[in-house]
């Protein structure tokens, strides 16, 4: 094993956690470190869909269909206290006003709704509860000797001939590290102080959470939704087990604010998803909303996350920029980062296409101070 065994994790989400885990169960000393609250943020706000093969064609395939075997092992072996649930997903459409067209087809569904096709089977979708998922993972890492410190990273520490050696929080505590990873979602972008990053920027999206206890059966919709105005919106549906649904459609871009707990929904996005909700749903239309949120999903110029070493600095990493694969992906990307750390190759994933090399980092001037 590498002699980096003492591992500071900047970031308490989805990605972070799972690295935490996959360190610690290898014998590494993972040191989480969080300034808001683990699962605060996207990770603990994301519908939680998990899709074997929809990345297929792409350079995420491997990625992916690794990290939904990891999902389904994990809960497994951890007694799934996220309510992992396999699904049977469906696409289709539907028209704000317009119940006499649809067809509706499950149960559940307005007449409205048209069903055009089953995208998933149980073999192939599944859901998580994102929060309890997150939360979990850190649980689980921390039964492996994974430590869980608040605080604010401000910058890198290094030892006398310039290496890594740890990094300095906001009240001035100094964390001693052999190695850093950045998993800092779409404030990633604050590391490129520190480090040459690529730029990962914010995508902000909207959500509902239902009480629907037994009314909806293990199943996920994908629509398009055309509202009275003309706009399409794709709304997403997921039944988690827990007895909610998650419900998503409106998405937007905005500034991120510094503070994770600073993110508010935009004005507004919240009704037409109400809205929208009662005319797709009955069972939706009578049942209590328990939740509305609003999150920022991280994502990089081309699309693609940012998995691997940092270049020009040994022991500096970054794992962000999931964008709407974070909560599947993360099981793999936690089990490939460590796998880089401790043995110096990710040995179930290729990681070249996901190097931050392969992208111009950005310019520290270009940001602000916090």
């Amino acid at each position: 094993m590498s002699p980096a065994r003492r591992i500071i994790i900047c970031g308490g989400g989805a990605i972070g956690t799972a690295i935490a885990y996959f360190l610690g169960r290898r014998g590494a000393l993972p040191i989480v470190i969080e300034r808001h609250e683990v699962a605060g943020s996207a990770s603990g706000k994301s519908g939680g869909f998990l899709a074997l093969d929809w990345c297929r064609g792409t350079v995420l395939d491997g990625l992916a269909r690794r990290s939904f075997a990891l999902h389904a092992t994990l809960a497994e072996e951890l007694g799934n206290p996220w309510g992992y649930r396999r699904l049977t997903t469906y696409g289709g459409y539907a028209r704000e006003g317009d119940d006499a067209r649809g067809t509706g087809g499950r149960p559940w569904l307005s007449a409205g709704v048209t069903l055009t096709g089953r995208l998933g089977s149980p073999q192939t979708t599944a859901l998580v509860e994102p929060r309890a998922y997150t939360t979990g993972m850190m649980r689980a890492a921390e039964e492996h000797g994974a430590e869980l410190r608040p605080g604010a990273v401000t910058s890198l520490v290094r030892d006398p001939t310039g290496a890594l050696a740890g990094v300095a929080l906001d009240g001035g505590e100094i964390v001693e590290g052999d190695a850093v990873v950045i998993a800092m979602g779409p404030w990633s972008i604050l590391a490129a102080r520190w480090l040459p990053l690529p730029a990962v920027y914010g995508y902000k999206g909207h959500s509902l959470v239902f009480d629907t206890g037994s009314a909806i059966p293990a199943e996920a919709l994908f629509l398009e939704y055309q509202e009275a105005s003309g706009e399409v919106l794709t709304p997403e549906l997921f039944a988690r087990a827990d007895g909610t649904t998650w419900v998503c459609a409106i998405s937007s871009t905005g500034p991120l604010p510094i503070d994770p707990a600073a993110v508010a929904p935009d004005d507004g996005a919240h009704a037409r998803l109400e809205a929208m909700c009662r005319t797709l749903s009955p069972a939706l239309s009578t049942a209590p909303i328990v939740a509305r949120q609003a999150c920022f999903r991280p994502v990089t110029e081309d699309g693609l996350p940012l998995i691997g070493a940092v270049p020009g600095l040994a022991g500096a990493y970054v794992a962000t920029g999931h964008s709407v694969w974070g909560m599947l992906n993360a099981p793999a990307t936690g089990e490939a980062i460590s796998e880089l750390i401790l043995d110096g190759t990710a040995r179930h994933i290729d990681l070249t296409p996901f190097a931050p090399e392969r992208l111009s980092p950005l310019d520290p001037a270009r940001l602000r101070r916090a």
